[in-house]
């Protein structure tokens, strides 16, 4: 057998391997450069600590020693990543008839920055589990480790890498309370037993001339499997803000989560935020056929069932938005 010419195909494969492996290089090196992110790194794990923290002060029930707590810890926490914070709020009265204190959150970066974005979430929990399997379990409290333990730790880091590396523009956090106090089945116009924080808010805002590019609420973000769909309020109240988030989402690769499919009306804080001028959307698990995230007021909300991954997936998305601005 002639040696010589065994080694001329030899040589042409490997030349060819080299060629696919250059050209392998090549397309990594593009897809990479396609998803560098302007946005610092979103730390998942750091989100988890976050949620941990809050539901091993218990159910953060308005009026409870786990309410109080939180609430300390949440101004402690922002304040301590050089947020600029106060509390806002009044006596308010439940749809039972209860008088609680009302503590929504509000952190500032930036405050000098005419240019701004509102984002928020709710940081009180249910006090009931009236959507679990079990009747018996109905009028117990739950984690609230998703709602809305998640949409506060992605808060908490967003701030803690806003101290790091601070946006273009400035920065207005919310955490509502009394958001998730309201009546099951409440046919009132607008649902307005529910969101009494946002609703608080929006008044104040409205008297105060508080304005911002757009606002992005943040709601039950820590699910397995989270889907984000794009409800009616966000799409007729925010069109280009919904389609910038969404695009950016998938474009960094989160298309799995910031999914292109519009669900129906859903009565959640941004509808407040809309009222008080501020186009605003709603990120939060939820499909028109499968309802919201599948531990929805039960008891199965907590920490066993929080995903990093969607953790990473909305913080990172939200992060990017905020940081391509200028």
């Amino acid at each position: 057998m002639n040696k010589k010419l065994l080694i001329l195909p030899v040589i042409a494969i490997l030349g060819f391997q080299a060629c696919k492996d250059e050209k392998k290089t090549e397309q990594t090196e593009t897809v990479t450069q396609a998803v560098k992110l302007v946005s610092p790194e979103f730390n998942a794990d750091s989100a988890f600590a976050y949620t941990k923290v809050q539901v091993d002060f218990g159910p953060r029930i308005p009026g409870t020693a786990a309410h109080q707590k939180c609430a300390d810890y949440l101004v402690a926490k922002l304040k301590s990543f050089g947020a600029e914070v106060k509390i806002q709020g009044s006596k308010t009265i439940t749809y039972d008839g209860k008088n609680y204190q009302m503590k929504n959150i509000l952190a500032s970066f930036g405050s000098e920055k005419k240019n701004r974005v509102l984002v928020t979430a709710h940081w009180d929990a249910r006090p009931f589990s009236d959507q679990d399997t079990d009747t018996t379990k109905h009028n117990k409290p739950f984690d609230a480790a998703n709602d809305a333990g998640s949409g506060v730790a992605v808060i908490l880091e967003m701030a803690r890498q806003m101290q790091q590396k601070q946006p273009n523009i400035g920065i207005d956090f919310v955490l509502w309370d009394l958001e998730d106090y309201g009546k099951a089945n409440d046919e009132t116009p607008d649902e307005t037993t529910w969101c009494l924080g946002s609703q608080y808010w929006s008044k104040n805002a409205i008297a105060t001339g508080y304005k911002a590019m757009y606002g992005i609420n943040l709601d039950m973000v820590g699910g397995g499997n989270a889907q984000f769909t794009q409800d009616e309020i966000s799409r007729q109240s925010a069109p280009s803000i919904v389609n910038k988030i969404w695009n950016i989402g998938s474009e960094i690769g989160y298309s799995s989560y910031f999914v292109s499919i519009p669900s129906g009306k859903l009565v959640d804080d941004h509808f407040w935020m809309n009222k008080a001028g501020v186009p605003s959307v709603d990120i939060i698990h939820y499909n028109d056929n499968s309802g919201f995230y599948i531990n929805w007021h039960t008891q199965l909300d907590n920490l066993a069932n929080i995903d990093k991954n969607t953790l990473k997936a909305t913080g990172q998305t939200v992060l990017e938005t905020i940081y391509r601005e200028k």
